[in-house]
C-alpha cells in the first residue's frame, strides 16, 4: 500500500476529479491524501476515501510536504495551472523542491500522471515499499529499533 497526494489549483478541480474517477480502481488499495477542497470533490464522485488536510492556500500543499521531507509519501498527483499566479507560490515551490528532495514522484500534468499510474498499475513502484522498510530507525520488521 503506498501513500499517494492529490493536490489541484483550483482552475484543474475538475480535471483532477475526471482524471481519479477514470483510475478510481488502482487507488482503492492505496492510503489517500489531499488538500481539501480537491480531496472532497475525489470523494463526492468516487467511493475512494482520502484523508483531507487543509486547502493548499491555508497550509495543504506544507501539510503534505512534512510528510515528503519525512520520505513518508509515495506519489503526488498536482495538477497545477501554469497561466494563474498563486497567492501560495512559494509553498509550491517549497513542496516541488522537497518531492526532488526525497525522490518522490511528482506529475503536474494530466499526461504525466497517467504514465505514473499506469506504472503504480502495473507494480512498478515496489522500489518505494523498500524505501519504508529500510527507513533509518526501523527494523526489517517495521517496528522502531
Amino acid at each position: 500500500m503506498l501513500k499517494i497526494a492529490f493536490i489541484a489549483h483550483d482552475r484543474k478541480k475538475d480535471e483532477m476529479v475526471n482524471f481519479i474517477t477514470a483510475y478510481e480502481h488502482v487507488f482503492t488499495d492505496h492510503q489517500l491524501f489531499s488538500t481539501g477542497t480537491t480531496g472532497l470533490r475525489i470523494m463526492e464522485q468516487t467511493k475512494l476515501q482520502i484523508h483531507r488536510f487543509m486547502s493548499g492556500p491555508l497550509g495543504g500543499d506544507q501539510q503534505i510536504g512534512a510528510m515528503v521531507a519525512q520520505n513518508d509519501m509515495d506519489l503526488i498527483i498536482f495538477l497545477r495551472d501554469p497561466l494563474m499566479a498563486q497567492p501560495h507560490e512559494p509553498d509550491i515551490s517549497a513542496l516541488l523542491r522537497l518531492c526532488d528532495v526525497q525522490g518522490i514522484p511528482l506529475a503536474t500534468n494530466v499526461a504525466t500522471a497517467e504514465i505514473l499510474v499506469k506504472a503504480l498499475d502495473r507494480g512498478d513502484f515496489a522500489w518505494r515499499e523498500l524505501v519504508h522498510k529500510y527507513k533509518p530507525g526501523i527494523d526489517q520488521q517495521g517496528d522502531v529499533k
